[in-house]
């Protein structure tokens, strides 16, 4: 049976028309002590899958390894423990005042506008003398770009053969929002990588949600006369939309012999993917941690989605803060749904 060739794997400050959480927002261009002595709180989604959280404790680690003297603890939007909530409690209780809190996410869609800050201002606002300060997302970074630009490469090394990059097509996969925006940034990145290495074409698809997703995008290439596809899913980490990433090229492999695909890793732990988070932390105390407004669906009246502007900053994952991932006794069995933006 043929299938894809696989790499191997490695303050509560609410805004009028929208509750985004940017605390600090003037900038303060001095060197700012408090870099020196805050408290750093990763905020990841959390999964259902047990190696996806092992992932994102791992670049935990690497990052308080840069970050001997800072107390840095991360926690969970969903499914695993500890919550975030959980992590704010346990750096209160050693003394914490001021916590500098980033999203571990690639774009701001609703998680990092809408459901990490809910929960951070809810936090903020129950416990007076607490300060909290939300940093931004990774965003498109020239260091990501080169992160992806090696998971590539090494897929393609480790392939081997003469195919050259002329002859290969290249699908990005994002996971797939409801926020526009944070699509079309997958876009740039697939447009970016396609020109930087020099590919015959590009293609951009998500996992869910929005279209087209993997399976009828591969479908469609293969139609394309490409000698070689790779697939590149651009997530931070594995979990169950990787998986059923690599799952789809299998499955297109099998159906396609005549044409060779293969499967690049996720970003995970790369050491640009390390330094990225840190530049969003020393961010904050600078004032410089602002997420893009200028095409956000709950600022602005985006086409297609004009109802969505000036709603309400409601967090969405209460019924599944802390319940546990595959792994726990008693396996959970709600698939949930958060409405048209699922991750699992």
């Amino acid at each position: 049976m043929a299938t894809a060739k696989h790499p191997k794997y490695l303050p509560r400050i609410p805004w009028r028309e929208h509750g985004c959480a940017f605390p600090n927002r003037q900038r303060n261009k001095e060197k700012s002590s408090v870099m020196n002595h805050s408290a750093i709180l990763l905020c990841g989604h959390g999964s259902r899958d047990v190696q996806a959280i092992s992932e994102f404790e791992a670049l935990a680690g690497h990052i308080s390894r840069h970050l001997p003297e800072r107390q840095v603890v991360h926690g969970f939007l969903e499914f695993a423990r500890p919550t975030i909530g959980e992590r704010l409690d346990d750096l209160r209780a050693a003394g914490a005042r001021d916590v500098l809190a980033v999203p571990g996410m690639l774009f701001a869609a609703g998680h990092a506008k809408n459901d990490i800050p809910s929960v951070l201002n809810d936090y903020a606002a129950r416990h007076d003398g607490f300060s909290i300060r939300y940093g931004r997302e990774l965003a498109i970074d020239l260091k990501l770009l080169s992160a992806a630009r090696e998971r590539i490469a090494a897929a393609e090394a480790e392939a081997g053969g003469e195919i050259s990059r002329a002859d290969t097509l290249l699908v990005v996969v994002g996971r797939g929002t409801n926020d526009p925006d944070a699509n079309s940034n997958v876009s740039k990145v697939a447009r970016m990588l396609w020109e930087g290495m020099g590919f015959g074409w590009a293609e951009t698809c998500y996992s869910g949600v929005t279209q087209p997703l993997v399976a009828d995008a591969l479908e469609r290439v293969t139609r394309l006369g490409f000698k070689r596809i790779i697939v590149f899913p651009y997530f931070l980490f594995t979990g169950v939309l990787v998986k059923r990433i690599y799952s789809a090229a299998d499955a297109i492999a099998e159906a396609h012999a005549d044409v060779e695909i293969i499967k690049a890793s996720y970003l995970n732990d790369h050491p640009l993917v390390i330094d990225s988070f840190l530049e969003r932390l020393e961010e904050i105390p600078r004032g410089e941690n602002l997420m893009n407004c200028q095409l956000c669906k709950y600022r602005e009246q985006i086409i297609g989605y004009e109802k969505d502007q000036g709603a309400a900053q409601v967090g969405h994952h209460h019924h599944v803060e802390g319940i546990g991932t595959d792994a726990d006794d008693g396996h959970h069995h709600d698939h949930h749904s958060h409405g048209p933006e699922t991750h699992e």
